[in-house]
């Protein structure tokens, strides 16, 4: 009882008493991503192809940034039925590229949380 509207931003507190400053989670980010960096950020790439992602039968929810590495763990695992546990560093590679990828992810909602927070105060004052 009583986590329906915890601190967290995907259970809707901040989204339900600070809409303006609180993006969505299908928004797309609405600064500049260079604007505090020095130099150009490097631009992330999909690596495996639609036409790969297809006929290796990915769910639409698995193609990702890493669908890449789990077509090389679903292929070590078919090579290699019986002996799976011979497919642990084509597992442990997925598992750290979907790890990084939700720090990443993370990073840049709170980056655009905070720009819509420094915005919304100076507009505010």
């Amino acid at each position: 009882m009583g986590t329906a509207f915890s601190n967290l931003p995907e259970n809707g507190f901040n989204r339900y008493f600070h809409p303006e400053v609180t993006p969505g989670p299908s928004v797309k980010p609405t600064f500049d991503p260079a604007d505090g960096f020095q130099g150009k950020r490097k631009e992330r790439v999909m690596i495996a192809t639609e036409e790969e992602m297809r006929s290796a039968k990915l769910p639409l929810k698995d193609r990702d940034y890493c669908a890449h590495k789990l077509i090389q763990y679903r292929t070590c695992y078919r090579d290699k039925f019986p002996f799976v546990v011979r497919c642990g560093h084509e597992k442990h590679d997925y598992l750290n590229c979907q790890y990084d990828d939700f720090v990443l992810r993370m990073k840049e909602y709170e980056r655009e949380r905070r720009l819509l927070v420094k915005t919304h105060r100076t507009n505010v004052m």
